[in-house]
């Protein structure tokens, strides 16, 4: 009977209550971030799902079997040291064990060798020998040169242009023009320059007053209206200072018109005068 019992026992024991289950890690250590494939077994009878823990928190999961595995990535936020891994599933089958971080590897960086490559060694240059000619004498009568000397008289009624630089400034520099070579009080004029420094403050004068700024361009050069505030007729010069200086001439002159239109005003009052004494005269004569 006792024989009877202890087989009856051993057929009514269920095969999972022999097997105990386990989980391991391959490999068993490593770097932050570096994977491993985590194996469990032992795992009977249930269903579901199962999860791979790491220092409490859920590291990977993986549908229920009784023995599987499944590959997953150390956290990287993990420091050097012994962690405790488990495998469970949903009917509170667990295992436990072990994994090692370990330092990460140091990084070693090679450089490409350095290749040294010999010295050119030019050919020795042989030079071809000289021949000496004997010299050439030759003999040759220049004419007598004649010199005609021109003069030329100005005309005074034609203004020089106003692009004419002075002393001041070499003319290889750069150039000022105005817009017009003659103009009346109160004209717009406007000067035009090049020579000058990239960006440099552009200073119009004239007169010792100040009549026009402006800033020179990326190719130095500038455009900027001119205005005098008072100006008389004549000759006038007008400097253009931005490092170097470039000057241009213009003629102020009081046209004709100005003249015959004070003129005419002048007649209109006289006539005006006469007429009033005329109509004083009767109202004068009326009251008598």
């Amino acid at each position: 009977m006792a024989v009877a019992a202890g087989v009856t026992v051993l057929v009514a024991t269920p095969a999972a209550a022999q097997q105990q289950t386990s989980v391991t890690a391959n490999p068993t250590s490593g770097p932050a971030g570096s994977t491993a494939t985590f194996s469990w077994s032992g795992f009977y009878r249930c269903k579901g799902t199962v999860r791979i823990g790491w220092a409490g928190s859920v590291l990977a999961t993986a549908p229920w079997s009784a023995n599987g595995s499944v590959t997953a990535t150390i956290p990287a936020g993990s420091k050097v040291g012994t962690y405790t891994f488990t495998a469970s599933d949903e009917c509170q089958h667990l295992a436990r064990n072990q994994f090692t971080v370990t330092p990460p590897p140091p990084v070693i960086t090679t450089r490409p060798p350095v290749t040294t490559q010999p010295p050119v060694t030019n050919p020795p240059v042989t030079n071809p020998p000289v021949t000496t000619r004997p010299p050439v004498v030759t003999t040759s009568t220049t004419p007598p040169v004649t010199t005609t000397t021109t003069t030329t008289t100005a005309d005074s009624s034609t203004p020089p242009s106003s692009s004419t630089t002075d002393a001041l400034t070499n003319p290889d520099d750069g150039v000022l023009v105005l817009d017009k070579d003659n103009i009346q009080p109160g004209d717009d004029l406007t000067a035009t320059g090049t020579g000058c420094p990239k960006g440099a403050n552009v200073t119009l004068r004239s007169l010792g007053q100040d009549v026009g700024r402006t800033t020179a361009d990326e190719n130095g050069g500038f455009t900027s209206p001119v205005k005098f505030a008072n100006i008389e007729p004549g000759r006038h010069k007008v400097r253009a200072e931005c490092g170097i200086v470039l000057v241009g001439n213009v003629d102020v002159t009081l046209s004709s018109s100005s003249q015959g239109t004070t003129s005419t005003l002048v007649v209109l009052l006289f006539f005006l005068l006469v007429g009033a004494a005329m109509l004083r005269r009767q109202f004068s004569g009326l009251r008598r």
